[in-house]
């Protein structure tokens, strides 16, 4: 079983893939960020980076889907492949900050990538107002996130939206966390756990 957690920075991700993987006993899987070594870069100069950052987020997820699925375990996923190219990748080009060539290019690594690949079994969206999202950013205090935009999760908030309304890859469930802590009160956590338990039971 393989489910994946999606939604803009900050909207929660990497903290409710801990609390579920904890919940089910079951294995959890990470983005790349700690040693992720252009990110850092990005952040001051979007533009010069931007190729070489969404690359190397490729070519990690690729691995970590293809050790997914030949571990044979139950794992959850913090962010999937799919978001690279529909949200991020789309994104920067939409913004100059990588140009129609550079594009192209990851667009055709992307495709043929993704013809190796199947969905998770459930891919879990973490829907968050920009309010709630820069709330987020600002309580965990990373020093490269500092500097992040309104406009540019604004950008990222509407790629999510249009992606998750056109997705067919899998099986989708939306989780609005506007006004939702699960980390605080676990009466919002049983809430998700109940939503996912019944699309889970439609799985097995």
């Amino acid at each position: 079983m393989h489910i994946a957690v999606t939604g803009n920075i900050g909207a929660g991700k990497t903290t409710l893939t801990k609390m579920l993987a904890k919940h089910y006993g079951w294995e959890a899987q990470f983005e790349d960020v700690d040693h992720n070594p252009y990110l850092n870069d990005f952040y001051h100069d979007m533009a010069k980076w931007a190729f070489n950052l969404q690359i190397y987020f490729l070519g990690s997820r690729f691995k970590q889907i293809k050790e997914i699925r030949e571990s044979g375990k139950n794992v959850i996923q913090d962010r999937t492949i799919y978001e690279d190219a529909n949200i991020f990748a789309e994104n920067l080009n939409d913004m100059g900050l990588l140009n129609e060539r550079d594009f192209n290019n990851y667009k055709s690594v992307f495709s043929l990538m993704k013809s190796f690949l199947s969905a998770p079994d459930l891919l879990i969206y973490l829907k968050a107002d920009i309010s709630k999202l820069v709330e987020q950013i600002a309580k965990r205090g990373r020093e490269y996130e500092a500097g992040i935009s309104i406009e540019y999760l604004s950008k990222l908030n509407h790629k999510y939206e249009k992606w998750i309304q056109g997705y067919q890859e899998g099986k989708l469930l939306i989780i609005d966390v506007n006004n939702l802590d699960f980390v605080e009160n676990p009466e919002n956590f049983g809430i998700i756990l109940e939503s996912i338990d019944a699309n889970l039971n439609g799985l097995f």
